[in-house]
């Protein structure tokens, strides 16, 4: 959430920290909602800014320790019995949790890489030079697609 409301804020070319601030509760549901809306009424100047407000967010609901769990997982992890796309995705949902010091794209898109099955789109994939971690998700899943048709359409072929 805090990505999309980071992007809400440049898209929206907001400078204002209230209106940042007002922008990013609008987003927020539930427990978190009434803490901050508690605060805010509590006192009106509860969040400086946008900063302010996203560390007492994460101070008060994030679990310890939860962004060195999630780059651990991230760099361990592994596609599996998955496919293409749920791999895909749970990798950008790590990449996500870690925003304090993120990880920089080429090391991303080497555990992405490394943690493939082996297999065509693996070879595929390590025959390219990629600059960004969306670009090797984007070409993994295309040669996937592609595989799955030629799968599909050769055992239609045999019958």
């Amino acid at each position: 959430m805090v990505r999309q409301v980071d992007d809400a804020i440049r898209a929206r070319c907001i400078d204002d920290g209230d209106m940042q601030v007002a922008l990013a509760q609008s987003n927020l549901a539930g427990r978190a909602k009434t803490w901050a809306l508690g605060l805010k009424l509590h006192d009106p100047h509860a969040f400086g800014s946008l900063e302010v407000f996203k560390s007492r967010l994460r101070q008060t609901f994030e679990p310890p320790r939860a962004e060195f769990r999630a780059r651990t997982e991230l760099l361990k992890l592994k596609q599996s019995k998955r496919d293409v796309h749920a791999y895909a995705q749970h990798i950008r949902h790590l990449t996500s949790c870690i925003s304090s010091n993120p990880v920089d794209e080429h090391t991303l898109v080497s555990v992405f890489m490394q943690g493939l099955a082996d297999g065509p789109v693996k070879t595929h994939l390590f025959r390219l030079e990629l600059d960004s971690l969306e670009q090797a998700i984007f070409i993994a899943e295309q040669e996937d697609f592609s595989l799955r048709q030629a799968r599909a359409s050769s055992t239609s072929y045999r019958k």
